[in-house]
């Protein structure tokens, strides 16, 4: 199996192409619905029932953390095909050696302030604190992941259109998948 982590930041359309790529027939998981939590950065507790929107200050104390176990539990079960976990944390360096690819959607900071203020999916980056750390991050998003060797797209374009490139960027990952 050939696992791929489909990062970029807040708005870029991670569970977009989720979705895309899992009505298509391939294995992609969200890594927001039960790889991910909240952890306070202090003391590692892992925040239950966090407040939505977040109060000020929120970003500052608890980072959006991935579990490490539960990415090497999809390793371990879904060895015969390619899968593809979509999403973003702060603690990435953590399980990034579990990934064969990684891939990395970028936009524009037009068309990520328009995303997120109209996304229904969820509310993060409605909130104006939201909103500043995904656009203090958005422009360096491209060289730190170029730097790391990341496949880096534009995911502006439809989803159908970006869903092709990731496929046509992993594709020579296993030949068994395709």
């Amino acid at each position: 199996m050939a696992l791929v982590w489909v990062t970029g930041n807040s708005g870029t359309g991670k569970s977009t192409l989720c979705a895309a790529l899992r009505a298509r027939g391939y294995v992609a998981l969200d890594a927001d619905e039960g790889f991910s939590r909240w952890v306070d950065r202090a003391t590692g507790e892992v925040a239950v029932d966090p407040p939505d929107p977040v109060p000020e200050g929120w970003l500052d104390r608890y980072g959006w953390a991935i579990v490490r176990e539960r990415v090497e539990t999809l390793v371990e079960t879904s060895r015969s095909q390619i899968a593809f976990l979509c999403g973003s944390v702060e603690n990435e360096a953590d399980v990034r050696d579990l990934f064969d690819h990684i891939v990395c959607l970028v936009i524009d900071d037009n068309t990520l302030r328009h995303r997120l203020a109209t996304r229904t999916t969820n509310t993060f980056g409605q909130h104006p604190e939201e909103l500043a750390a995904a656009l203090k991050w958005n422009p360096q998003m491209r060289s730190i992941y170029e730097s790391r060797g990341a496949t880096v797209m534009d995911a502006s374009m439809p989803v159908t259109a970006v869903a092709d490139s990731v496929i046509n960027a992993v594709q020579g990952l296993t030949e068994s998948a395709w």
